[in-house]
Order: structure tokens, then sequence, then C-alpha cells
């Protein structure tokens, strides 16, 4: 069959033909992005369950989050990116938030959750594309900088830097 009639329905919907690849190179890409990405499932779960969550519901949580995120992603931009919680947002989430300042992880979690809601409505009325622009593209790249460098930092020194050096979780 010629036209679009002969084409399989994934082809049809990603325009894969029109973007340069086919269905076996993408299950690959996708085969391959899982199991690079696979490790969240037993990390983030252990690094929560240190901060009191329960490891099998983290577990539950994060497979099915992350399918979600990946499946919006596919069908609503169609863009092959595999999404799933970042591992720096749990440490701070667990280590800091949870543990250092004692906020219960449900409290902890709800705020996250105020969080990701106002960040959802800023992107739907373009504020927060607006925000970002606003900011210097120097300064943001100096605030990435600035960031991973009072990690690596700290970690040089010691976890309990914090607390030795600033009596809190204040930093430099």
């Amino acid at each position: 069959m010629k036209g679009s009639r002969g084409k399989g329905i994934l082809e049809r919907w990603f325009k894969l033909a029109e973007l340069g690849t086919n269905v076996r190179t993408e299950v690959l890409a996708g085969v391959t992005t899982f199991m690079t990405m696979a490790y969240i499932i037993v990390v983030q779960p252990t690094v929560l369950q240190e901060a009191g969550m329960d490891f099998g519901a983290v577990v539950v949580a994060t497979c099915l989050s992350s399918a979600l995120a990946t499946v919006l992603m596919a069908f609503l931009a169609n863009y092959p990116i595999a999404l799933a919680p970042a591992m720096g947002h749990n440490f701070f989430f667990a280590y800091t938030v949870i543990l250092g300042m004692k906020v219960p992880w449900e409290i902890a979690l709800g705020a996250v959750f105020i969080a990701g809601s106002l960040f959802i409505i800023l992107s739907l009325f373009g504020l927060r594309e607006a925000i970002i622009h606003a900011v210097p593209e120097s300064l943001q790249h100096a605030i990435a900088v600035g960031i991973g460098l009072r990690a690596r930092f700290r970690e040089a020194v010691g976890k309990d830097y914090d607390r030795e050096v600033h009596g809190g979780l204040e930093g430099p």
C-alpha cells in the first residue's frame, strides 16, 4: 500500500519518517534510556525511606509518575524524552528538609505539591518563561555553577560542615 495507509500507526502519529527515524530505532533508544534510568526505581525509595516514607509506596509512585510523565511528553509534545524524579531534589527533600529541618514528610510533600502546582500555573500563562528570560543568561550559568561548587565544597569538607561551622543548615 502506498501513502499513509501503508504506514504503521506509530510512524504516522510520531511522524518518524519525516524526522529521519523509524520504529526500531525509537524502541532501541527507549530501551536504552530505560536501562540508563532504571537505577532511580531503587535509589529514590531508598533515600526517601530514610526520611520515613514507605519503600514500596515510593517504588510504585516513582514508576507510575515516571511512566505517566514520559507518555504525556510523547503524546502531547511528540518529544522523545523519558522523565523521572530528579535525584538532587530527592536528596534535598530527604536530608535537608525532612531530616535536617525536621519537617514531617507529609508536610514537606504538601509543599512540593503546592510548588509543582504553581509551576504548572506559571507555565500555562507563560510567566515561567518570562521569569527565566528576565534573568541574564550569564547569571543563570553563574547560579548553576555556584550551586555545584557549594555542593562539591560541602562534600570535600564533610557532611557536618554546616552544623559545625554555621550552627545550622545555612551555608556561607
